[in-house]
């Protein structure tokens, strides 16, 4: 697939399978992560993998988290069957360095240009990956069980696996809606 027509029709499938991607095809997603822009070379990023066990551990983590926030039994369930939703979960944190030149917001809104990067990775290899954000992004429970502080962020849930379909045709905009020239 082409690059361009890659960017273009982007769009997300929200049940993968396995396999998973591994090996060559992992190391190339998570390498096209680290060539997200980067002011002043900071790396501000930090990537988590849960796939195999990783993903119950994950499991427990989101579960306890809506546990702890009192919540109702049917969210605590949905967040311990989350991580199942595809055979790999890659958790994407801000791992922010004080710098005068480069505020937090700057460092957060790379490693979120990360995320995308693996995402156009995973389906340039022929497989699918979406980008899961949410209330868990926030959570402080979620937050200390990644070592999150400070102006840390975590900025996605990246799930990625082998598509079971293909997806949707991705929907038309009209460009003048989200375009102005000065």
């Amino acid at each position: 697939m082409d690059a361009l027509e890659l960017l273009l029709n982007r769009r997300s499938i929200a049940r993968l399978s396995e396999p998973a991607p591994e090996g060559e095809a992992l190391e190339n997603i998570i390498r096209a992560g680290l060539r997200a822009p980067d002011h002043a070379g900071l790396t501000p990023w930090q990537f988590v993998l849960a796939q195999g066990d990783g993903r119950q551990k994950l499991a427990d983590i989101l579960s306890d988290a809506a546990a702890q926030a009192g919540s109702e039994e049917t969210v605590i369930e949905k967040a311990k069957k989350a991580p199942f939703r595809a055979p790999l979960v890659i958790t994407v944190i801000a791992k922010v360095t004080q710098h005068d030149k480069v505020p937090a917001i700057e460092q957060h809104l790379s490693a979120g240009c990360a995320v995308q990067a693996m995402q156009m990775a995973a389906v340039a290899q022929g497989f699918q990956a979406f980008w899961r954000s949410g209330k868990w992004m926030f959570d402080e429970h979620v937050r200390q069980a990644f070592g999150v502080e400070g102006d840390d962020q975590i900025v996605g849930f990246l799930y990625v696996g082998t598509p079971g379909c293909t997806p949707m045709k991705a929907p038309e905009r009209d460009l003048n809606k989200y375009v102005k020239f000065l």
